[in-house]
């Protein structure tokens, strides 16, 4: 099973994490992430308000209790050598090659290049492709994540949400595609 990275921004928005974590549940792949990349996330929610702050703080610590291998531990000897775009994003990059991540989930496509990543043999990958790849070879489960999440949304919302511009909003526009097929 793949072990797989997932970058703060992928954690966040919260479609994008249901559906990512879903499809870990699944057993697809095998999650990743460091204090750091929780902390952007917590931080992130916290800027929306105070509310979506503490729910995160509340999800942080189910992942936590779901994923107790998932955390990887770094130190900034793990990735002060390392070389990006953004400088910022070095701590994401040491995080994946020291849980021996085969893949990075990031929708921050242009800060890790593929060549870079390559030299550590990571792929990155969008969470739209990533996504779409499982629901086109696990359809059937896939078929029931979607039927779970929009559950949720409808008891969140107290509607139903027409589901493809859902996913575009939440930047997963092919998946959004291919499910109205």
């Amino acid at each position: 099973m793949n072990r797989v990275l997932l970058d703060a921004c992928v954690l966040f928005p919260s479609i994008t994490r249901s559906l990512l974590l879903s499809v870990a549940r699944a057993g697809y792949f095998t999650p990743l992430w460091s204090d750091r990349i929780l902390g952007e996330w917590h931080h992130a929610a916290l800027r929306r308000d105070i509310k979506t702050g503490q729910v995160a703080e509340t999800e942080i610590l189910l992942l936590r209790a779901a994923w107790p291998q998932a955390t990887v531990s770094l130190v900034p000897e793990d990735y002060t050598d390392l070389v990006l775009p953004d400088m910022q994003d070095t701590h994401v990059l040491g995080a994946a090659i020291k849980g021996q991540a085969q893949e990075l989930v990031t929708a921050n496509l242009k800060d890790f290049p593929t060549r870079t990543l390559a030299r550590y043999g990571i792929v990155r990958r969008d969470p739209d492709g990533f996504l779409l790849e499982f629901a086109q070879n696990q359809p059937e489960i896939f078929q029931e994540i979607i039927k779970k999440l929009r559950q949720t949304a409808i008891a969140m919302q107290g509607e139903n949400l027409p589901l493809r511009p859902l996913l575009r909003k939440a930047g997963l526009p092919r998946l959004g595609k291919f499910l109205d097929a």
